[in-house]
């Protein structure tokens, strides 16, 4: 029987068909361009082969194509008898997976790595930051995404994309020198992989080494097409560090060409997060933003995400909203807001509508809510500093600046260094 890359038995007897299966799974794994034409290769090749099909839902869903997400899954299911009992299962719970029930997909991957751990397109459903545990809106989700990953480990060993993936999930814990060693090595083992360049940029900013991390990231975005799953992200960390070297032409460059939303190619949920995000970054660092960009990103928001329901979605959505003056559309983020971070989600919406009407007392008031536990919004520490800087700025504001500079130094003391609040 032919196997994968992982050495998981396929029921295919095409050696095209599992070829194409490598190729897409890689492809994804590595956020490069071609996951779905791979996956496409090997339903040609054998239109019988369950898993190519169901690689290919997944690939789509990525890509924001829901109805092809929907027929690639369905074609799979259609297939499912005469599977062997790991990709029968598999079958089910990438169903989960690509129909957003997240609560079911997350029980049914857990169990399933359990059985088959290197069953590696789908034990990456739980993996980083914008994964099944990430985006939970549970408490101790860092804690539980590093118990994790951790576990898997041992099944890969010196495997290119695992070892990003505890990477990662050591940087957001703080275990930096590890996270390090291990990025650098996914880095040796494949250079083309994404995620890991995109890791190595979240150790250096979580290490405040701006220029080590500017500079790298400069030059392996020089080769990674802009078609690639998370270019546009990528970008918002090279339109960040610019901000930070106070280099303000660049800044407005790279967001104009690579991070908006009529720009990116990105996933929807990146093109709102980091378009609101370095937009509000900006006013924070003490720019000019136009109205029209925030204007531009509300009506992003509420086309691409017209109801709430994703945490982190929704609480960029509110500030881009409050920010616009789109006071119907905010209230609708904020009384739609579901899910175990909904709580959260109505805090950032609260304090947003007051740091843009400039009420600081209500901001002061609302934002605490949201700095208890704002990993519970999903995404990584470097995204959810906004909530901290918010904070820092609202005490500027109301001429509390002492009380803002302690803010920073005891919870993200490194940053405050890079001068984020602009009065700091």
């Amino acid at each position: 029987m032919l196997r994968d890359r992982y050495d998981n038995p396929l029921t295919t007897a095409s050696a095209a068909a599992r070829d194409g299966y490598v190729a897409g799974v890689d492809a994804f794994l590595s956020a490069q361009p071609g996951a779905a034409a791979g996956f496409e290769e090997a339903v040609a090749a054998d239109p019988g082969f369950a898993l190519g099909h169901a690689g290919l839902a997944r690939a789509r869903q990525m890509d924001g194509d829901p109805a092809g997400t929907r027929a690639a899954m369905d074609a799979a299911l259609a297939l499912s008898r005469g599977l062997s009992s790991r990709e029968a299962a598999h079958l089910q719970a990438m169903d989960h997976v690509v129909s957003g029930r997240g609560l079911q997909a997350r029980a049914a991957v857990r169990a399933h790595v359990q059985d088959h751990p290197r069953d590696v397109l789908l034990a990456q459903t739980c993996t980083s930051v914008f994964g099944l545990i990430g985006f939970s809106g549970l408490p101790g989700r860092e804690a539980e995404q590093l118990a994790y990953v951790e576990a898997l480990a041992p099944h890969y060993g010196d495997d290119w994309w695992c070892l990003a993936m505890l990477a990662f999930a050591r940087c957001e814990v703080g275990q930096l020198e590890q996270a390090s060693a291990e990025v650098d090595r996914a880095l040796e083992l494949n250079p083309g992989n994404a995620h890991a360049a995109h890791v190595r940029a979240h150790v250096d900013y979580e290490a405040g080494d701006a220029l080590q991390g500017a500079a790298y990231l400069d030059r392996w975005m020089e080769g990674y097409d802009k078609t690639g799953t998370i270019h546009g992200h990528c970008s918002w960390h090279v339109a960040l560090w610019s901000l930070e070297a106070g280099d303000e032409d660049r800044l407005w460059r790279v967001v104009d060409a690579d991070v908006a939303p009529d720009a990116s190619v990105g996933p929807a949920i990146n093109r709102l997060t980091d378009m609101a995000s370095i937009l509000f970054r900006a006013e924070l660092a003490g720019l000019a933003v136009d109205r029209a960009r925030w204007r531009a990103v509300s009506a992003y928001a509420s086309k691409a995400f017209p109801t709430p329901g994703m945490a982190f979605a929704d609480a960029h959505a509110a500030l881009a909203h409050a920010m616009a003056g789109e006071t119907d559309a905010l209230r609708r983020v904020a009384e739609g807001a579901a899910g175990p971070a909904a709580p959260v989600v109505r805090a950032c919406a609260s304090a947003f509508e007051a740091m843009a009407a400039q009420d600081w007392p209500r901001a002061t008031e609302a934002l605490p809510a949201a700095m208890q536990d704002p990993a519970r919004l999903g995404g990584s520490k470097a995204q959810r500093d906004l909530v901290e800087f918010a904070m820092a700025a609202v005490l500027l504001r109301m001429g509390r600046g002492d009380e803002a500079r302690r803010l920073l130094a005891m919870r993200r003391p490194i940053q405050l260094a890079a001068g984020p609040v602009a009065g700091l």
